[in-house]
């Protein structure tokens, strides 16, 4: 017999809104129940989507989904949401190969009506579908949930601001749960509040504005801002007044005798404006484990259902993220001027571990990635040695601060940033795929890639001795390959790279950790008696213009390896060449880089292997270059 009877009975919404109000607790216990037991095979987002289990079904319940359009915020909160719009049958392929997402996405399900997974977007994306309803008279409603941590953003509050001076049917529910993905700055709490989401109070409430219509401008204003006040009193919610939305709440997301009544009020609201639905919802909710653990097991491993214990990695190699972690501690304990910054990211960023040795040198800023590199910026015109930790792709929504506030003032910034190239599970909206590019172009910066964790440590030490601009280091998701680690690093010479290994047929110039696949394809070709020289360029910014030069001039073909995109590193090797007048003189060179498109979520070598950057592929190119047929299938070594 099933353990989820009414879950069963429910494949999409529209069979949701059969049931009777008083089923929906118990589907909420079945809801709750398969996510859980889904998430332990995957692996993936599990906390936040425990808290808003009830949220979701209320939700489907009084809306009119797809029609009415239901925007989740980051996205990584939608997997109730997933199981009760059709994809219940696919849920054990959450951010597995040709499996669903781990976020939200358009081209998966018309229930998704816009995909997220980078936070603070539902608002500004719902206000557009709201507009575009208006504009074509249609009736229906637009709902954004969006989490309180992603309220740290200052896009979320732009947004808010445009809203509130338009007539929309936008509802935005703010998921009030104390914690996104760390404690957020400023969390919001207030009194509940039922009765102002009404249609009598709101009949009332537009009946008085008619009568204080007619009165002198002055008593006008001063009835319009003592009945804003006076709410604000009740609610809590004058902030969200001031920026012209209706504000109702805070409400128990978790009781269907509150959810209800008030969402049904939203949906056949009179009010002629923008609604803020204030919800309070405990992350982790109904699974022991993870209302026991600190993060409310917010990012999880594939686990035991019973116990919560995660599965470990199996390999003993510390991760890129520990090594950046311990390497900055090391430094900070030598050097009292060294600051660590990051934007709601501590255990992503390993800036947790700093914190707790040096909670006063350490900012956690929210999500606001665009103050966090200004903020550095200002550090570091009072001598201060700022450290931004923060990931690849949400460096791009820094991007003005990081040209204008940074690099045009050439201060000291220290970027380093983490989930460089492919990520795995999460898939395209967090690979690193585009920082090389984006940060090459910029005078003053300098660029550095990790190839191991050795290279790691020096890095590390070499951004804490630069001092004449800005300079970043990319690295990788996911654990180093191994190799002896240094007792102490030691600052690199800015833009010097090294040789591994001499050849003479073949050059392998990487930037980045592909440098294990590059000596795995020199293998292969050595077993077709091919000899290759492999390379660490190690800086794509300023490049090792000599070594660049040697392996130009001593071997017929170079390839250039790297984990971005087109325009990075291997484009700054052509510039250099032609700039030489290397090209003219027929050398035959091959950029390796991720293909003009966006990866979905696989395992990282499958990944690589599609993009064509493993040591079979690489080897494979070197053959084509020098006019060698491929007539026989490369296999790495053992």
């Amino acid at each position: 017999m099933t353990k989820t009877p009414l879950l069963d009975s429910v494949p999409l919404p529209a069979d949701l809104r059969k049931l009777d109000k008083k089923q929906l607790p118990l589907l909420a216990e079945e809801l709750r129940a398969e996510m859980i037991d889904a998430v332990s095979v995957t692996g993936g987002h599990l906390g936040a989507g425990l808290g808003v289990v009830e949220l979701t079904a209320a939700i489907h319940y009084i809306f009119n989904t797809p029609d009415d359009r239901l925007i989740w915020d980051v996205g990584h909160q939608a997997y109730p949401h997933k199981i009760l719009t059709g994809r219940r049958d696919r849920i054990r392929t959450l951010r597995q190969g040709g499996g669903l997402s781990g976020f939200t996405k358009r081209s998966e399900s018309a229930y998704d009506p816009f995909g997220a997974a980078h936070s603070s977007t539902s608002i500004s994306a719902g206000l557009g579908m709201a507009v575009a309803s208006n504009l074509d008279g249609r009736d229906n409603r637009v709902i954004c949930v969006i989490g309180d941590g992603a309220m740290s953003a200052g896009m979320a509050y732009e947004a808010m601001n445009n809203a509130g001076s338009m007539k929309s049917k936008l509802v935005v529910i703010l998921n009030d749960n104390d914690m996104s993905i760390a404690p957020p700055v400023g969390a919001m709490s207030a009194y509940l509040s039922r009765l102002i989401s009404s249609k009598p109070y709101l009949g009332m409430r537009e009946l008085g504005k008619k009568i204080t219509g007619k009165l002198p401008g002055p008593l006008k204003r001063a009835a319009a801002r003592a009945e804003e006040y006076a709410r604000g009193m009740v609610t809590g919610g004058t902030l969200f007044e001031e920026l012209g939305f209706y504000y109702v709440g805070p409400i128990d997301g978790h009781n269907f005798d509150h959810l209800l009544p008030v969402l049904e009020n939203v949906r056949d609201s009179i009010y002629e404006g923008p609604i803020l639905v204030h919800v309070v919802t405990q992350k982790g909710r109904g699974y022991a484990p993870a209302e026991n653990a600190a993060d409310k097991m917010h990012g999880v491993a594939k686990f035991d259902v019973l116990t919560g214990a995660q599965a470990k990695s199996q390999t003993n190699a510390p991760t890129y993220t520990r090594i950046f972690a311990d390497s900055l501690i090391a430094e900070a304990r030598k050097d009292d001027k060294i600051i660590a910054i990051t934007a709601a990211m501590p255990s992503g960023t390993g800036l947790d571990l700093f914190a707790k040795e040096f909670p006063a040198r350490t900012f956690d800023v929210g999500i606001a990635e665009q103050h966090a590199v200004t903020f550095a910026a200002g550090l570091a015109t009072e001598g201060y040695k700022p450290f931004c930790a923060i990931y690849s792709t949400f460096l791009q929504r820094g991007y003005d601060q990081l040209v204008h506030d940074v690099a045009l003032q050439n201060l000291p910034v220290r970027f380093a940033l983490d989930r460089a190239g492919l990520v795995g599970a999460d898939g395209a909206t967090h690979a690193g795929s585009f920082d090389t590019a984006y940060l090459a172009c910029l005078p003053n910066m300098i660029l550095m890639a990790a190839a191991d964790e050795a290279e790691m440590k020096h890095m590390v030490t070499t951004m804490a001795a630069y001092g004449e601009g800005p300079i970043a280091l990319r690295y990788p998701r996911g654990e180093g390959l191994g190799v002896e680690m240094p007792s102490e690093g030691v600052p690199l010479e800015i833009g010097r790279g090294r040789i591994l290994r001499e050849g003479t047929a073949v050059a392998l110039l990487s930037y980045g950790t592909r440098l294990g696949e590059c000596l795995k394809a020199a293998d292969l070709l050595a077993a077709r008696g091919l000899s290759a020289t492999v390379a660490d360029a190690r800086f794509a910014k300023p490049l090792d213009r000599d070594l660049i030069l040697r392996l130009a001039r001593e071997h017929s073909v170079v390839l250039t390896i790297e984990e971005g995109s087109t325009g990075g590193f291997g484009a700054m090797v052509l510039h250099l060449l032609a700039a030489e007048g290397v090209l003219d003189r027929g050398l035959k060179i091959r950029t390796m880089v991720l293909p003009d498109a966006y990866i979905d979520h696989d395992a990282p070598l499958r990944q690589y292997d599609l993009a064509g950057l493993n040591a079979p592929q690489i080897a494979l190119q070197a053959m084509d270059a020098l006019g060698i047929p491929a007539d026989m299938t490369l296999v790495c070594p053992a």
